[in-house]
């Protein structure tokens, strides 16, 4: 077996033990793409062994012609048949060349025929030299060399065998024997023997380090992308933490400035209204009693508007409380409601009805969907309108909400969850991505975008919930349209 079978026997059965293991060891996917490498350089030895073949033919064609037409003197040379016979190998050496340009090796398929045309040229050559003394006897060496570079063991053995027969048929076919050619013979077959042996060892011991040296080299490169990766996913998540970090250090900021925004207007607004009631307690006249009843009005919503300042802005808790979805996109509700791009928003609503009470975060589930509205409001223009749904399907409640806005690219809805990643002008890009990390990390649900919606933009919000659980599903309530005016 040649050292190109040895080398693809052992990537087919590496390939097929460790492709068993492959999913619980990731050590074997590298191994099996270095195999993949080591087979791939099998296939390729041959090239580089083709260059080096080429260039020996070529340097004994060339000292081949010296010889015969400027160096042999000897009355016995006969020129003209040697000129032919290099000429032959000439042609078969440009043959071989045109085909190593091409990236291919001719007669690759069939090296013994090219062992036969070997020694049959190398031993013509003798014969019409000077037979067993002839320097073209040494072509025999150069060959060996060649032959044990390109092919397998078995074939080199082979050709030295027929290099053994070549030289010595011409003890029968020479017209003068030497007298000493005994020890010629037995010389010739000693260096051919030994320089088939040599190179042989030679060959196999760079075709195990070209081996050694492919497979450290695809580990290396397997390991460098594993790196890579793990640098590119340690980055990721490093950038995830700062980003939900940054969205907590704004919320803890908010609330502080809250609640001594609520302290400081509290104060006077608790002044105010104890002057209010105190004249109250006159006798005014119509028009002034209807001008104190409106500014106690005016007052106690400024109050109501400061608490649920407060409420939202207070610090969140991980407790679970037993609420009703609908109660909470209601309180979500009433806070967007101050927000400035609420002018001309239709908010229609299909609260499910009777929605069992579910285990839940509250100040969670009021910040995804807070979120949600706001991001919906942002969207739509002026007239345009707003769809909350609420619906239970599989033990799961299910809250969509619909902006009729001018929706988002198909492109840029794989990137919506990406830290930092936003459609807006003036958007921060950590909105989507706390909600998404949020319902994660608490195993309360997830959180999608609809990819079928061409009109507007769809997000669907699923918790899960154990109440839920051999229940059936609750279909979405009938629209409930909520107006929001200018205040």
């Amino acid at each position: 077996m040649n050292d190109h079978s040895i080398l693809k026997n052992q990537s087919t059965s590496s390939n097929l033990s460790q492709s068993e293991s492959r999913q619980s060891d990731p050590d074997s996917a590298l191994l099996t793409v270095s195999q993949t490498k080591i087979h791939h350089d099998a296939d390729t030895w041959e090239l580089p062994a083709e260059e080096i073949t080429l260039r020996i033919r070529w340097f004994g064609l060339c000292v081949g012609y010296v010889l015969v037409n400027f160096v042999g003197k000897d009355s016995a040379i006969q020129i003209t048949q040697l000129n032919w016979i290099l000429t032959l190998g000439a042609v078969f050496a440009l043959a071989d060349t045109y085909f190593s340009f091409r990236g291919r090796v001719f007669l690759g398929e069939w090296p013994l025929i090219i062992s036969v045309m070997e020694a049959l040229f190398i031993g013509l050559l003798c014969h019409y030299d000077t037979g067993l003394n002839s320097p073209f006897r040494f072509y025999y060496l150069l060959s060996l060399i060649v032959c044990s570079i390109r092919h397998s063991p078995s074939i080199a053995y082979m050709t030295l065998g027929l290099y053994f027969f070549s030289f010595t048929a011409l003890l029968f076919t020479s017209p003068s024997v030497p007298e000493d050619w005994l020890t010629q013979l037995t010389l010739m077959i000693v260096w051919m023997g030994w320089v088939a042996w040599a190179s042989i060892a030679f060959s196999r011991l760079v075709k195990r380090t070209s081996m050694k040296l492919s497979l450290a080299n695809a580990k290396l490169e397997q390991n460098q992308e594993l790196l890579e990766e793990r640098i590119a996913r340690r980055t990721s998540d490093l950038q995830e933490s700062q980003a939900l970090l940054i969205q907590q250090e704004k919320h803890a900021a908010f609330g502080l400035l809250a609640a001594g925004i609520a302290h400081e207007v509290g104060n006077p607004l608790a002044g105010i209204s104890s002057l209010v009631q105190l004249l109250n307690r006159h006798n005014n006249d119509e028009y002034t009693c209807k001008q104190l009843v409106e500014v106690d009005g005016q007052l106690r919503r400024i109050q109501r508007i400061l608490r649920e300042l407060i409420d939202f802005s207070r610090p969140a808790t991980s407790e679970r409380n037993r609420c009703n979805i609908n109660d909470l996109i209601t309180e979500s509700l009433n806070i967007s409601k101050y927000y400035k791009r609420k002018k001309g928003k239709k908010i229609i609503t299909h609260f499910a009805e009777k929605l069992p009470v579910v285990n839940v975060v509250r100040d969670q589930l009021v910040q995804i969907f807070l979120n949600l509205i706001l991001n919906a409001m942002d969207a739509t223009e002026e007239g345009e309108s707003i769809e909350i749904t609420t619906e239970t399907q599989s033990g799961q409640v299910r809250i969509s909400v619909h902006d009729s806005g001018h929706g988002i690219r198909e492109e840029d809805q794989k990137k919506l969850f990406q830290p930092y990643f936003t459609t807006k002008a003036q958007g921060t890009g950590l909105g989507l991505f706390v909600c998404k990390n949020i319902l994660e990390d608490s195993n309360s649900g997830t959180i999608e975008i609809d990819h079928t919606i061409k009109d507007g933009a769809k997000f669907i919000v699923s918790l899960n919930c154990e109440e839920l659980k051999g229940l059936a599903d609750i279909p979405p309530g009938p629209a409930n349209e909520l107006k929001f005016v200018t205040t």
